[in-house]
């Protein structure tokens, strides 16, 4: 038997997952509301980067949990931000996995 890497859950289910959990709350906070508990997230995220950066040794195991957290928390936001604004992020992705579509590399 060959092993097979983990794939983990794809960009549908995540989105789905988030909906089940949060949609009524995310819903009635709405878009300005959760935009900026994205951004505070986006935020965290920066820090979590910088700190895993700032120096030429290895990031602390801690630093490293962190950071992981950090892209998580980003991903459920994003979730969260189109599933109130009834947008489909698999569909969305399809910008970048649809060889006609993709254009040019940003500097």
């Amino acid at each position: 038997m060959t092993d097979k890497p983990h794939t983990g859950p794809t960009v549908a289910e995540i989105q789905e997952i988030i909906r089940e959990r949060y949609f009524e709350s995310d819903n009635d906070r709405g878009t300005g509301g959760t935009f900026l508990y994205f951004m505070e997230e986006v935020g965290e995220l920066a820090t979590a980067l910088a700190n895993n950066n700032k120096r030429r040794s290895e990031p602390t195991q801690a630093e490293r949990d962190n950071l992981v957290e950090e892209f998580a928390d980003v991903i459920a936001w994003l979730c969260t931000l189109a599933n109130i604004n009834g947008v489909d992020l698999s569909e969305a992705l399809t910008k970048y996995t649809d060889s006609s579509r993709v254009e040019g590399v940003k500097d």
